[in-house]
C-alpha cells in the first residue's frame, strides 16, 4: 500500500508557548502557515481541544499541538495526552496518507495491529497507537489537511527557500536493537531496508518509507540514543535535504543560533535554542535514498 507522509506531529504542554513556537519555524526555516486551528467563543462551544498550526516547511507539514479549550482542562483525554507527551526530543508521530480506509484497517488487522477510532471520526482517520511501533503513533488517514497545498498535483514548493531546504530527507527513531526494528518495519509493515550505515550517534538501518526514509538507530550503552530508546521512546530527529550544507550553516550562524555536528557534511541547530527538536541538515544523500519529495499530489492526481 502507498503512505506518503502527511505530516509529522509533536505536543507542547502549554498553549502559551505554541506562539513562539510557530514563530521560531516561520522565521528561521521559512516556514508557512497552511491552516490554523483556534479557540473561538464558536469552536469552544462545540468542544475544541487545542490549538495548531499546520506548518509547512517546503512540501513537508510539521504540526505543534498545544492543549486549549476544553483541553486545558485536567481529565480531557486528548489534553492529558499532550501533556504527557510534552518533552524535549519526544515526538507524537506521523499520519499517513491512504485513498480507502476500510482497506486500511483491514491491512493493518492482518498484520496484528490494533487500531483504535476516535469517536464520530471512524469516515476519516485510526489511530496505531505508539505502543506497537517502537514509541511512534501512526495516524492512518483517508481525509485532506485543511488548506494544505500539496492537495493541488500541480503545486509546487517555493525554490528560494532561506537555508536551501530541498525536502524531508529521512525521520530518525531509536529503537532498543535493529532486529526489533525490522521485524516491525521490514516484516510487518512491509517497508523494504535499503541500507544500513554508522552515524555519529549509533547504527542507523533506513527503511523506505512511502514518500521518505524511516532511520531505525541503536546507539551504545550509556549513549544519548540509547537512552532515548529506553526512556523517550519514538521519532528522535528530522533530516532534510538541502542544497549546500556550508551555506545552510552560514546562514544560520549569521541569526546567532548553535550548530552541533559537522557543517561540512551532517549538523543541527541544537536542540535547546530549536523547541526541543533535533533537525539535521546535509546535502549527501545516503546510497538508496529516494529523491526528496512528497507524493501527496500525485496521489491526489490519481483520486
Amino acid at each position: 500500500m502507498q503512505f506518503p507522509l502527511v505530516h509529522v506531529s509533536w505536543s507542547l504542554a502549554d498553549n502559551a508557548g505554541r506562539p513562539a513556537c510557530d514563530t521560531f519555524f516561520r522565521e528561521v526555516f521559512g516556514a508557512s502557515t497552511a491552516h490554523e486551528i483556534l479557540i473561538t467563543p464558536e469552536t469552544e462551544k462545540m468542544g475544541l481541544d487545542r490549538e495548531e498550526s499546520l506548518l509547512m516547511i517546503g512540501d513537508t507539514m510539521l504540526i505543534p499541538i498545544a492543549p486549549a479549550g476544553h483541553g486545558a482542562q485536567k481529565g480531557s483525554p486528548l489534553g492529558d495526552m499532550l501533556r504527557r507527551s510534552a518533552a524535549p526530543h519526544r515526538w507524537i508521530g506521523v499520519a499517513l496518507k491512504v485513498t480507502d480506509l476500510a482497506e486500511a484497517d483491514a491491512w493493518f488487522a492482518a498484520r496484528g495491529f490494533k487500531r483504535h477510532y476516535d469517536p464520530g471520526m471512524e469516515a476519516f482517520y485510526f489511530l496505531v497507537p505508539r505502543g506497537q511501533a517502537l514509541g511512534m503513533r501512526l495516524e492512518i488517514v483517508k481525509q485532506d489537511m485543511p488548506g494544505d497545498p500539496r492537495r493541488d498535483p500541480a503545486w509546487r514548493p517555493a525554490t528560494d527557500h532561506r537555508l536551501g531546504i530541498e525536502g524531508l530527507q529521512a525521520l530518525g527513531l531509536s529503537t532498543p536493537s535493529l532486529e526489533e526494528a525490522r521485524a516491525l518495519f521490514a516484516e510487518k509493515l512491509e517497508w523494504p531496508e535499503i541500507g544500513t550505515r554508522d552515524l555519529p550517534e549509533g547504527r542507523c538501518a533506513a527503511f523506505a518509507m512511502g514518500d521518505t526514509v524511516l532511520e531505525a538507530i541503536v546507539g551504545d550503552e550509556g549513549s544519548p540514543i540509547a537512552a532515548h530508546a529506553r526512556d523517550v521512546k519514538g521519532i528522535c530527529h528530522l533530516v532534510f535535504k538541502v542544497r549546500n550544507a556550508e551555506e545552510t550553516a552560514s546562514a544560520l550562524r549569521a541569526r546567532g543560533l548553535p550548530l552541533i555536528g559537522d557543517t561540512a557534511t551532517r549538523f543541527a541547530i541544537d536542540p535547546d535554542v530549536a523547541q526541543g527538536r533535533l533537525i539535521w541538515f546535509t546535502h549527501h544523500v545516503p546510497q538508496g535514498y529516494p529523491a526528496v519529495g512528497s507524493r501527496l499530489g500525485e496521489m491526489a492526481g490519481a483520486a
